[in-house]
């Protein structure tokens, strides 16, 4: 019988479908690829696997469809040590699939077809609350029903459970149960765009976005902005911090997909796994990780956690 999980995820499975190319298309244009490949993918599925990989003990909470793709998306949780108990197989939709395309800068577009990540209902998730019960994190995203990730996120919570939610790939209109029931805020300056309806184009309006993110309810808010680092500030009784500012892990970028699941998954393995960092250290580290991985193609194929400099896993 597997050990009681440290992290649990709550969220999508697809299979990502990647072809590189010099540029990203225009509108109407074909374009002639330079190479495919075929990978796991999927946010929650990503963040999971990349907290299973760094050493967590990993659950994840999905649905997949009962096809080539889903049996093959069961089969890689279990190479990647991770218990697939409340996993579900559905013949009414197909598994999810993401389309990528990424050009010669690392830059990517992607279309998702959701199919049975939708069909993931709250009550699939209150049939895994003596699961959640067990954890150190939970984590959600925004790739399933919102209803579902809700019910995660207050399932978590009365239990005790820290949680994690990441509003990729971004939704306006959420309601405040959503915030009051986060303790870490995870969201990129384009999620930030969609939730506050302005443009956060820059560190300074990154600062100014940070304001009103906290206004929202939830314990910490951490906004990722790629090449220009990571802001973060966190409540403690009633109280925010300043804003603090991590500089981001300079490299050359091969291929962007999934960085920032990395990051989301990073982050869950050092609450559960090493909670002594501060929290300014663990996001700093978890950035380190997100850019390791653009270094290589793929999504979770990038996820070469043996390569990483050791110190990234002591205390």
């Amino acid at each position: 019988m597997m050990e009681e999980p440290q992290v649990v995820v709550v969220g999508s499975c697809n299979i990502d479908l990647i072809c590189y190319t010099t540029r990203l298309p225009k509108p109407g244009e074909t374009l002639h690829g330079t190479k495919f490949e075929k990978g796991y993918g999927g946010k929650g599925a990503n963040q999971c696997v990349m907290a299973a990989r760094l050493g967590a003990r990993c659950a994840m909470v999905a649905k997949l469809g009962d096809d080539d793709f889903g049996h093959g998306t069961v089969e890689n949780f279990r190479t990647n040590n991770v218990n697939v108990d409340h996993v579900m197989l559905t013949k009414e939709a197909s598994s999810g699939v993401a389309a990528i395309t990424v050009n010669e800068e690392g830059e990517n577009c992607i279309v998702i077809v959701s199919g049975a990540n939708m069909l993931l209902c709250p009550g699939d998730v209150t049939k895994a609350d003596s699961l959640i019960a067990l954890a150190t994190v939970v984590v959600c995203q925004l790739e399933v029903n919102p209803h579902t990730t809700l019910t995660a996120l207050k399932l978590a919570k009365k239990h005790g459970v820290t949680t994690i939610f990441n509003t990729a790939p971004g939704l306006s209109g959420l309601t405040e149960d959503y915030y009051k029931h986060t303790d870490i805020l995870c969201l990129n300056e384009s999620e930030a765009e969609t939730i506050l309806d302005v443009p956060v184009p820059d560190l300074s309006a990154g600062e100014a976005a940070m304001e009103r993110l906290q206004a929202l309810g939830c314990g910490c808010v951490v906004l990722t902005m790629g090449e220009r680092g990571v802001l973060y500030t966190q409540c403690q009784q009633g109280v925010w911090s300043r804003v603090e500012h991590i500089e981001a892990h300079r490299v050359e970028a091969i291929d962007t997909t999934g960085a920032g699941d990395a990051f989301v998954g990073a982050l869950a393995y050092y609450l559960a796994c090493l909670p002594e960092l501060s929290l300014g250290e663990m996001l700093r580290r978890a950035g380190v990780i997100a850019s390791h991985t653009v270094t290589a193609r793929g999504t979770q194929s990038s996820y070469h956690v043996n390569t990483l400099p050791r110190e990234l896993m002591l205390p």
